[in-house]
């Protein structure tokens, strides 16, 4: 079994419109943008990342905008929701706010006992707010009250026809089973960050998701540093799975696989970190281009769609 992975790393998502995107997360939900960089391998495509002041581990949602792409169908075989941790008592403050904003699909449910507000994002992304007692530093730059600013990942939601192989895959990797609620199994990493929670939720009869805008490219799981994350890739080939190569992300070093149900994992360094090119002060203000798509800026400068004004 797998004890390196600490839980959540990352979120990466897909999108339609940097603009409005950029909007959303930093006028909407008031977290901060943390980085401007493109897609390593389509660098006419933004790559933004949204998180707390420094981005901290667990707390970073990013995205992909592809301009005008095409919206995603919801299914089996993807993350169908991003849980947000918001403070406990807070549900009815998000609820106002996000009315103001006019934001979709806006509801409220109870699950494993905590009180949640679910919303969709503008390419139809799914979301929750999750009320519990969370200790982490918020960042309030963007005019959200401390009270109730977002602290971080919550959880994510695996929808699958068949949850036994995930399930099996998520043990493997440190994972226990906290509880059962219908048909929505949560695991945690015991001791872990606090992102630490994944929920299957089985769906037999749903249709199988195709990716566009609004869908979950990946989920990115937390290892402290390279030499775990090698650690992790030798059990994970050992146990059959086909794995990338470490790959370079400039903020993060990271490796891949496909589960059994179709979702995309990522396991990431905790190291450097976003303030490696930039100080924490101005951190997600100037665009941030890796080193082999540098000859490019002046021609990505006036390409990429601006993100304000």
């Amino acid at each position: 079994m797998i004890k390196q992975i600490n839980g959540l790393h990352h979120v990466t998502s897909l999108a339609s419109g940097a603009r409005e995107n950029n909007a959303f997360f930093t006028n909407v939900l008031g977290l901060r943008r943390v980085k401007q960089t493109v897609n390593f391998d389509a660098p006419d495509v933004y790559h933004l990342y949204y998180g707390d002041e420094t981005g901290s581990v667990g707390t970073v949602m990013t995205y992909f905008p592809f301009p005008n792409a095409g919206r995603g169908r919801a299914g089996a075989g993807e993350v169908g929701r991003t849980s947000f941790a918001i403070p406990t008592g807070t549900s009815q403050a998000w609820l106002d706010r996000l009315a103001t904003f006019e934001t979709d699909g806006v509801s409220q449910d109870t699950r494993f006992g905590e009180k949640r507000v679910l919303f969709n994002g503008p390419d139809g992304d799914q979301f929750a707010l999750v009320e519990r007692n969370d200790d982490r530093t918020p960042w309030t730059g963007n005019g959200v009250s401390e009270d109730i600013a977002i602290r971080g990942f919550h959880s994510t939601d695996m929808r699958l026809r068949d949850g036994d192989a995930s399930a099996e895959l998520l043990r493997f990797m440190g994972y226990e089973k906290l509880d059962s609620e219908n048909n929505v199994t949560r695991f945690i990493v015991p001791g872990g960050n606090d992102a630490n929670a994944i929920d299957i939720e089985v769906t037999p009869s749903a249709p199988r998701a195709a990716q566009g805008a609004g869908s979950v490219h990946h989920i990115a799981f937390a290892v402290d540093n390279r030499a775990r994350q090698l650690e992790v890739r030798e059990a994970l080939l050992d146990t059959g799975y086909q794995v990338t190569p470490v790959i370079d992300r400039d903020y993060f070093y990271a490796i891949y696989f496909r589960t059994p149900g179709g979702v995309l994992f990522e396991v990431a360094t905790n190291e450097p970190g976003f303030a490696r090119d930039e100080d924490t002060a101005n951190l997600g203000e100037a665009l941030k281009l890796p080193s082999q798509h540098e000859h490019l800026r002046t021609q990505l400068e006036n390409l990429l769609e601006p993100l304000e004004g």
